[in-house]
């Protein structure tokens, strides 16, 4: 009887739950499940996860997928309802989306979901979406380095000025995009000692933005207020959205949420940016390297639309196909200017040779050359820090200064003019 009892092995735990309206429509979280977690899940229906999650064994639980599509809209308030269940229970929840409307996906991240994966899943992505959500809860930071606690801007809106739209858009990831424009903004910001510009440094990467990180900023709970409805958002609103850093740049990051960029119309995009421009001299825009609907609308607002890429085929390659793109569709591709980050010394003839020859097959000026700021640019990035107030001397950092300084000038000279 001992042997025969050993030889029986008691069921796996179940530490997490699918809930579906059908789970074989997700054929791919099946297998994902599987691989994460072997046999220690299981899966409920929408009507069985209610009455689970009143037992005992509902405490256990590390997480629920709930995977939804647009057929399961109409049935939005009992799936609210077990979001706000598991949440009581202190169990995680990880959002399987396809094809769900932005609105119903921000309301669902609004009742507490912690996580959210499109569907279908992309590879790993529910690896990493499991992976945190079992960090622990980091703790929010809300104070500046004196223990102040991050100002709101405390000017009034009166839309008086017309402010000049700086986006800046990587052509290719690691090419820098979010170092020059958080950089560029502190500089445009801190230009002169006494009466300098005012600057919104914005960040429209709703998914993978990290100008807040940048600056050591939290990601506030407005930035998903003013996101989720644009059309009614007043210039008072937008303003109390945005933090101030070291009491000169005032920065709208990017939400706490992973949010799909459709989040917002081409048409919430230019009101966004109408309230921004008539209450700052300058709006420097960290642009996603995915082209959006609303791409266009940030292009057409846009005085200039800095473009970076690095010296490399996949830069040209990528660089082309966005020319092509903004020709075949009309927009106003003579705006982009193209910085080259990580460019040639002075001395490396070789490279700058190269530079030369990608510039002239793709019948593009490059305008800006970025000298490589080396370890303390990420040594910056990590403290939170622009380039000024950490490595002053940086070579990256001085050409910003030089760029800064120009487009001020430029923008004053500009000014002039007008009167």
């Amino acid at each position: 009887m001992t042997t025969v009892a050993a030889l029986k092995q008691e069921p796996a735990p179940i530490r997490a739950c699918t809930i579906s309206r059908d789970v074989q429509i997700f054929d791919l979280l099946i297998e994902d499940m599987e691989a994460e977690l072997g046999e220690s899940w299981g899966d409920l229906s929408f009507n069985d996860a209610s009455l689970f999650l009143t037992q005992t064994d509902a405490a256990t639980l590390e997480f629920l997928a709930v995977a939804v599509d647009e057929k399961d809209e109409a049935d939005l308030p009992r799936i609210s309802d077990l979001i706000k269940q598991a949440k009581t229970l202190g169990i995680k929840v990880i959002l399987i989306a396809d094809e769900l409307s932005p609105m119903v996906l921000h309301q669902m991240l609004r009742l507490g979901a912690d996580d959210f994966v499109p569907y279908p899943l992309p590879e790993g992505a529910l690896h990493e979406a499991i992976e945190r959500v079992r960090r622990p809860a980091p703790i929010a930071v809300v104070e500046g380095e004196e223990g102040q606690e991050r100002a709101a801007p405390t000017f009034k809106a009166k839309g008086d000025r017309d402010g000049v739209v700086l986006p800046v858009h990587g052509l290719v990831g690691g090419a820098g995009a979010t170092t020059f424009a958080v950089n560029l903004a502190w500089e445009l910001a801190t230009v002169t000692k006494k009466d300098g510009p005012r600057v919104c440094l914005m960040d429209l990467d709703f998914q993978s933005g990290s100008v807040g990180t940048y600056l050591d900023l939290p990601r506030r709970e407005a930035i998903l207020d003013v996101l989720s409805d644009i059309a009614t958002v007043d210039t008072d609103a937008f303003i109390q959205s945005l933090q101030t850093f070291n009491d000169k740049l005032h920065v709208f990051t990017a939400p706490s949420e992973m949010l799909p960029l459709d989040i917002v119309s081409p048409e919430d995009v230019d009101r966004l940016l109408n309230m921004a421009k008539t209450n700052f001299d300058f709006v420097v825009i960290d642009m996603p390297k995915t082209v959006v609907p609303w791409t266009e609308a940030v292009l057409n607002q846009a005085h200039v639309y800095f473009s970076l890429l690095e010296l490399d085929m996949r830069s040209a390659q990528n660089a082309l196909r966005f020319i092509r793109a903004l020709k075949a569709e009309e927009l106003p591709f003579e705006k982009l200017r193209y910085a080259l980050n990580r460019a040639p010394k002075f001395t490396d003839l070789s490279g700058k040779s190269r530079a030369k020859r990608m510039a002239e097959s793709l019948d593009i000026k490059i305008e800006v050359n970025l000298p490589d700021g080396t370890k303390q640019v990420t040594q910056a990035n990590d403290h939170g820090l622009p380039l000024a107030e950490s490595a002053g001397k940086n070579p990256l950092r001085r050409e910003l200064q030089k760029l800064a300084k120009s487009l001020y000038e430029l923008n004053k000279a500009a000014e002039a003019g007008k009167v």
